[in-house]
């Protein structure tokens, strides 16, 4: 199965990035199954309905979110009415939405997508999610009813998603990280057959503070103070992230490559 993945979608720049470019890359890599993580894509704060929508009607067959899952609040209802959104699994037992899925993919085979928020650095003290991961993976094993399995660990603690990747090894076959923001250079294949990149980095512009127009950062970095919100970037986006290709039969991975595909980090692709 060929798999890709993209990092957090930062405001207009990154929507606008993946929505004109996702059916080019599914016909060039022939792609697939395409998860990209949408938690910040709508004002870079959440996912709202309508921009869903447009992502997926683009082409796009799972979005996850994040620690702001809900900051849009028509997400609370629209999550109920689309399957092909993930929240997290280990949000609060009440939340709308299920944290992770089965998808039907071209050739009869099946993908099983899990979305675990961190603890370590988080605002929030979020359900245990070596537990909560475990608890799927023993039910839906790689190379059983599903022919690979990809987990989005969103974490701000790159130990903590390192831990959630030998912890997954030769459970899943994609253990990738979201919520940094900043790519990481350190995709490889772990010794039981997982993928595994520490952070997929964010479908954004890149000359910005995490995906925000500068300005705002610095001035609270340098004196302290606030004046205005944060606001996302404007300038064009570099689509960040991780294509695999795993064995339909084990749920192996056998090839890994971060992607990087426009804007100021433009690399060759698979």
């Amino acid at each position: 199965m060929k798999i890709l993945f993209l990092g957090d979608i930062v405001g207009r720049s990154g929507r606008t990035a993946v929505i004109e470019k996702i059916k080019a890359l599914r016909e060039a890599w022939k792609l697939d199954f395409i998860v990209v993580n949408g938690e910040n894509a709508s004002n870079g704060m959440g996912l709202s309905k309508d921009h869903a929508q447009a992502l997926l009607a683009a082409g796009v067959d799972c979005l996850t979110l994040g620690d702001h899952a809900f900051d849009q609040k028509d997400m609370l209802t629209f999550i109920e009415q689309e399957p092909r959104i993930v929240r997290p699994v280990n949000f609060a037992k009440t939340a709308p939405g299920r944290g992770y899925r089965i998808y039907d993919v071209p050739g009869g085979r099946k993908i099983l997508v899990v979305q675990v928020l961190g603890q370590v650095f988080m605002k929030r003290a979020f359900d245990d999610p070596f537990s909560a991961v475990d608890q799927i993976l023993r039910k839906h094993p790689r190379g059983g009813m599903v022919n690979a399995t990809l987990v989005d660990v969103h974490c701000e603690a790159t130990s903590e998603k390192m831990g959630m990747g030998h912890f997954m090894d030769g459970r899943a076959s994609v253990v990738v990280g979201t919520h940094t923001h900043v790519a990481t250079g350190d995709a490889q294949i772990l010794p039981n057959g997982t993928a595994y990149l520490t952070d997929a980095g964010m479908c954004g512009d890149y000359n910005s503070v995490i995906g925000m127009d500068k300005a705002e950062p610095l001035r609270r970095f340098v004196t302290g103070m606030g004046k205005t919100r944060f606001q996302p970037a404007t300038g064009e986006a570099t689509l960040s992230g991780l294509y695999v290709e795993t064995d339909d039969r084990t749920g192996a991975a056998k090839r890994v490559e971060m992607v990087r595909q426009g804007g100021r980090l433009e690399q060759s692709g698979p």
